[in-house]
């Protein structure tokens, strides 16, 4: 079996044959040639990031999701991807004496941890059960109410200072971390009332919800009348805007982190954050960003130019979303065929759900199987990596989904037609293989 040509249905990435190279190399001439434009991007930049594009990304912003209010440069700052803005984030805006807890949906995006460790929130991160209609807000409230009735955080930071006050930033009790949008590994959609309860158990215990949106724009489905989808999946971040009169403080509680690595390619280290103009200007304040400089400043030159040409709009409805459907469709269909009749369910259904997108299938197997043993056995027998369901639980404590055990992520936006349609039969003679030998 080790002559089989390996398949990847693990790796997040999106396919070469969906990244614009020619089309980013026709921004980058262009952006190049121009010597205003080089200049900028060659210099460290503004705080805030290269200013035409957080312009265009705000209009870009305002004409998908349709907000109430129009949505302004002053509410966006440009970032060197999600992960990179999450670091900021925490540097500026959470300090381990003051910010009691991390608290995180599970399943969750198996490498966010580690960005939690360094800002020193080690042992401190917690894990709060998601359903078909996403985080268990009522969990999370329960759970909030708990440690605060038990007088907060016991950890003892004797030793600690503590970060100095700034006026351009405050410093959050609790974090709360998700992907309310076509989930990472789930591939599950927040519904609208959880996400207005959310918001709301924010403001009570003094929490920042920070919002992975970055597969926001991958929807298989149209909105109402032919409008983006993005105009009925309202974000955290425009419930918070207008919610009970709006924010309780200039700062507010939720900031979308987006990205364009989904959507143009992981490499170009391009993405953004919205959120009240307090706390993007807050943002743009971080130590690594004030020594050296706006994040990606070249590279968003190049990307502010697809925008300006409308590129990467036509590049999102014309290429991705179409293939990723496809894709997705044939994924899905080879699970019917060869996984299903094994016991083996999956989410989420398209035939089930009205919006879908992203990029997984999240699979569950059938007792007595467990996800260790399937993924060795996949890469021992038929040369085939999986997303083990394990990854994806939030260290440190008791797993609050039962079934992590049993379930695997399975990405279809990274290999080809025939080896997605090959991965799910090498997968099922897995399976038979081991259910055959219980």
């Amino acid at each position: 079996m080790a002559s089989l040509p390996p398949i990847d249905l693990f790796r997040g990435w999106p396919a070469s044959e969906l990244i614009p190279v020619d089309s980013l190399k026709d921004a980058a001439i262009k952006a190049l040639s121009s010597k205003s434009i080089s200049e900028a991007g060659f210099g460290y930049g503004p705080d805030e990031g290269y200013h035409p594009l957080r312009q265009n990304i705000a209009k870009w912003l305002t004409d998908y999701y349709g907000p109430q209010e129009t949505i302004t440069s002053d509410r966006v700052c440009i970032t060197g991807g999600a992960s990179q803005n999450l670091a900021s984030i925490l540097q500026v805006f959470t300090d381990p004496l003051q910010t009691e807890m991390i608290w995180l949906v599970e399943p969750t995006y198996h490498l966010i941890f580690r960005p939690f460790e360094d800002a020193g929130f080690y042992g401190r991160m917690r894990a709060i059960p998601e359903d078909e209609s996403g985080m268990d807000v009522q969990a999370l409230e329960r759970a909030l109410e708990e440690l605060t009735h038990a007088g907060g955080d016991k950890n003892s930071h004797k030793s600690y200072v503590g970060k100095p006050a700034r006026s351009y930033r405050k410093i959050y009790k609790h974090v709360i971390y998700c992907v309310p949008t076509f989930s990472n590994p789930s591939g599950t959609t927040m519904a609208c009332s959880r996400r207005e309860a959310l918001v709301r158990v924010a403001r009570k215990y003094d929490a920042l919800v920070i919002c992975d949106d970055v597969y926001d724009f991958l929807a298989w489905t149209e909105g109402p009348k032919s409008k983006p989808i993005g105009h009925s999946i309202q974000r955290l971040v425009d419930i918070d805007r207008i919610i009970d009169g709006g924010p309780q403080d200039a700062f507010g509680n939720v900031v979308s982190n987006g990205s364009f690595s989904k959507l143009l390619g992981p490499g170009c280290r391009v993405g953004w954050a919205e959120g009240s103009e307090a706390f993007i200007y807050g943002l743009s304040q971080a130590g690594q960003t004030k020594s050296g400089g706006a994040p990606s400043q070249l590279m968003s030159t190049f990307i502010n130019e697809l925008l300006e040409t409308d590129t990467l709009r036509q590049h999102l409805s014309t290429k991705v979303i179409p293939e990723g459907h496809r894709r997705n469709s044939l994924m899905v269909s080879a699970i019917r065929k060869r996984l299903t009749p094994l016991g083996v369910t999956f989410s989420p259904d398209p035939e089930q759900n009205t919006v879908v997108g992203g990029y997984y299938v999240w699979v569950k197997l059938p007792s007595p199987l467990d996800a260790d043993q399937v993924c060795e056995k996949a890469i021992e027998m038929q040369n085939l990596e999986l997303g083990n369901g394990h990854l994806f639980s939030v260290p440190g404590g008791e797993s609050q989904c039962v079934d992590l055990q049993r379930c695997l992520r399975l990405c279809f936006m990274w290999e080809d037609d025939e080896q997605l349609v090959e991965g799910v039969n090498r997968l099922a003679i897995v399976i038979e293989a081991l259910l055959d030998s219980e």
